[in-house]
């Protein structure tokens, strides 16, 4: 019995030691831009070693004031319409997404095993931009329970150690929007020959619409959805609150 709360004891320090790393790092987020997120990182690395061994790769901070509010509040239309009144995490998006991935677990177990095995379900969730920063910022691409629940914790810590503006400030500037295209300025850029400052209400809906696919819309930039969602996400512009 003692060794085992021996192992229990040591595997709550090291969770416990993780979150004060987290802390740590998060509180100097208040003072000092990130110069690289995991997302960032892994995305390099697997440019890197890509078949064509480039390494096409497009960032540049830019201050908060420095970005246009109409990708701003496009961004927030788009992503996260709560961003200024919720403390980190929609809990109603999350309770949704947990009965989602319910029944496809439910629907899983019906499968032969082979089946399953090869047709596991994913965990998915109603990410807000906070918890999508705090994905972006320290965590793998792995979709599990105890990933969302550590994507859950740092989303607290990143709205109780940062204010609205500057974790969207943080967000805007390390986000992908494309193949190794990270930032709004490299966006900005990189899709309509531009700095962000000057980026009119139909450019920014049409960056913040590739939010989700952006790798996918890179290639398709013709496509219906986009303008139609884009037009769509315009409408709304208006009504996103800014921090």
């Amino acid at each position: 019995m003692k060794p085992l709360l021996r192992w229990f004891g040591l595997i709550f320090l090291a969770l416990l030691a993780l979150q004060l790393f987290f802390v740590v790092r998060i509180a100097l987020m208040a003072v000092v831009d990130p110069q690289s997120t995991a997302f960032e990182r892994s995305e390099a690395w697997r440019i890197a070693h890509a078949k064509t061994g480039a390494l096409p790769w497009r960032q540049q901070w830019v201050d908060y004031d420095h970005i246009a509010d109409s990708l701003k509040r496009a961004v927030i239309a788009s992503e996260d319409d709560g961003f200024t009144s919720h403390e980190g995490i929609d809990w109603d998006a999350v309770e949704k997404a947990w009965q989602k991935n319910a029944r496809a677990e439910e629907q899983s177990s019906r499968r032969t095993s082979a089946d399953a095995r090869a047709r596991s379900p994913k965990v998915v969730g109603g990410s807000t931009i906070t918890q999508q920063l705090a994905k972006n910022l320290f965590l793998s691409g792995e979709r599990n329970l105890f990933r969302k629940a550590q994507e859950l914790v740092l989303a607290l810590l990143l709205e109780a150690l940062l204010d609205k503006e500057r974790i969207l400030e943080i967000y805007l500037n390390s986000v992908e929007w494309g193949e190794g295209v990270f930032g709004a300025q490299a966006a900005a850029q990189h899709y309509f020959r531009k700095p962000a400052a000057r980026l009119s209400p139909y450019e920014a809906a049409r960056l913040a619409v590739m939010l989700p696919r952006p790798k996918y819309f890179e290639k398709l930039p013709n496509s219906a959805y986009l303008a139609a969602r884009s037009a769509s996400i315009m409408a709304r512009m208006a009504d996103a609150q800014l921090p």
